[in-house]
C-alpha cells in the first residue's frame, strides 16, 4: 500500500453516498409519496430543509434553505417530519453491508462514508465491482439506492461519487486524477465552501488549475493551515488515511452568511443545518456529547463563544436543539450585526445502549 504520489501500489478508496437519504427513506416507508416533491424538515416560519428528494431539486429546493423559501419555489412540496431512530435504524443496516468488505470504514455522516478496500474481505482486486456489489446489497436490504465514487484517494473518491448521481458510480483512476482536479471549478471541490471559493475566485483561483499555480506559501500565506491541503489536492494528492472507529475530541460545523443577520430567527435558522450536520456525524459514529460551544462572530471580525455542559451525553438532536436555542437567545439584540455561526460539541465518548434515562437539562 502506498501514497498517491505514483509508487507501487495506490490505494483503493470508496465513499458511498446514499442518495436524498432521509427523503427516500420516507418515500419507502410511504408510497403515497413516490412521485412526488417531498422535503424532510418543518414548514413553520422559523424551520429548514433537513433534506429534499430529487424531484424538489428540480424546483430548486436543497438542504439548509429555509422552508419559507422551499415552499416559495415549489408551492407543492410536501413536508415530514424527520423520524432520525428510522434513520440510524437504516444507517446500521448500510454499515453491515460495508463490514462485509471492510473493517477500514470512515463515517461521515448517517448517510455518507469513506471505505478502504486496497486489502478487503473478499480478496476482491477490482475496487469497481466492490463499490456496485456494496451498492447491489443496499437496495436488496434497505430498498434504497446509494452512489459511489472509486479513486486512489478521499478527495477524488467523494468527487467521483457526485459524478453520476443518483444511483451510479464512478471513477477517478491516478492516471487522470491531475487532469480531472485541473478542469473543475475551484467551487465544486470538496472542503471549499461559498466564502473560500469567494476568496479563491478574488485571487484569480477558478479552477483547479489555477490553484495548481500557486506557490505552497503563497496558499499558506491566504489560507493558513488549510493551504497545505489545498496544494495538495490541486495536484491530486490527499494522503488522508480512512480513519475506522476513531473519536474526535470534538466535532464542529460553522457558517458564514451572505448577509449580516440582525434577529433571532434568522440566526435560528442559520443554525439548524449545523446541529443537523454535527449530529448526524454524532450518531453515524455512535457518540455521545456532553458540551456544547455556540460560536458568534460579529461584522467587525470580533468573536464571542458561550458554552454549557450537560450531566450525560446528550439522546437527541432535540436535546441538542434545545440548548442551541439557550446559548443563542441571550445574545440578542445583538451589538451589531452577525457574519458566522457555528456549533462545536466536545467531551466526546461512546454511547452505551440500553434504556437511556431522560435527560434533563438544568439551565
Amino acid at each position: 500500500m502506498t501514497n498517491d504520489e505514483g509508487n507501487e501500489r495506490p490505494r483503493k478508496i470508496i465513499h458511498v453516498d446514499m442518495d436524498a437519504f432521509y427523503a427516500s427513506v420516507e418515500q419507502r416507508d410511504n408510497p403515497e409519496l413516490r412521485g412526488l416533491p417531498v422535503a424532510v424538515g418543518y414548514p413553520a416560519a422559523r424551520g429548514v430543509v433537513a433534506a429534499a428528494n430529487y424531484e424538489a431539486r428540480k424546483f430548486g429546493v436543497h438542504s439548509a434553505m429555509p422552508s419559507v423559501t422551499a415552499q416559495r419555489k415549489c408551492p407543492d412540496l410536501i413536508f415530514v417530519r424527520p423520524r432520525f431512530d428510522v434513520y440510524k435504524a437504516v444507517s446500521l443496516q448500510i454499515r453491515a453491508i460495508f463490514a462485509e468488505y471492510t473493517p477500514m470504514i470512515e463515517p461521515l455522516s448517517l448517510d455518507e462514508a469513506y471505505l478502504d478496500v486496497t486489502e478487503n474481505l473478499k480478496d476482491m482486486e477490482i475496487a469497481t465491482e466492490i463499490a456496485a456489489e456494496i451498492r447491489a446489497k443496499i437496495k436488496q436490504v434497505t430498498g434504497l439506492n446509494a452512489s459511489a465514487g472509486i479513486s486512489y484517494n478521499k478527495f477524488l473518491a467523494k468527487m467521483a461519487s457526485d459524478l453520476n448521481k443518483p444511483n451510479g458510480q464512478a471513477v477517478i483512476t491516478p492516471k487522470n486524477g491531475q487532469a480531472f482536479v485541473e478542469a473543475l471549478p475551484v467551487k465544486k471541490f470538496h472542503g471549499v465552501g461559498p466564502t473560500t471559493a469567494e476568496k479563491m475566485h478574488r485571487l484569480g483561483i477558478e479552477t483547479g488549475a489555477d490553484l495548481k499555480d500557486k506557490t505552497l506559501e503563497f496558499l499558506v500565506e491566504h489560507f493558513g493551515k488549510s493551504g497545505p491541503y489545498f496544494y495538495g489536492i490541486a495536484r491530486g494528492i490527499d494522503n488522508r488515511q480512512v480513519k475506522p472507529d476513531r473519536v474526535r475530541k470534538s466535532v464542529g460545523a460553522e457558517d458564514t452568511f451572505s448577509e449580516d443577520i440582525q434577529s433571532y430567527g434568522p440566526a435560528r435558522e442559520g443554525l439548524q443545518p449545523l446541529i443537523e450536520k454535527v449530529w448526524g456525524y454524532c450518531e453515524a459514529n455512535e457518540i455521545g456529547a456532553k458540551t456544547v460551544k455556540l460560536k458568534v462572530k460579529y461584522a467587525d471580525f470580533s468573536q464571542i463563544t458561550r458554552s454549557k455542559t450537560v450531566p450525560a451525553p446528550l439522546q437527541t438532536i432535540g436535546d441538542l436543539e434545545e440548548v442551541v436555542g439557550l446559548l443563542l437567545a441571550p445574545i440578542f439584540p445583538p451589538r451589531r450585526g452577525i457574519r458566522l455561526l457555528g456549533v462545536t460539541l466536545s467531551s466526546l465518548e461512546r454511547r452505551t445502549f440500553g434504556v437511556a434515562p431522560q435527560l434533563r437539562l438544568a439551565l
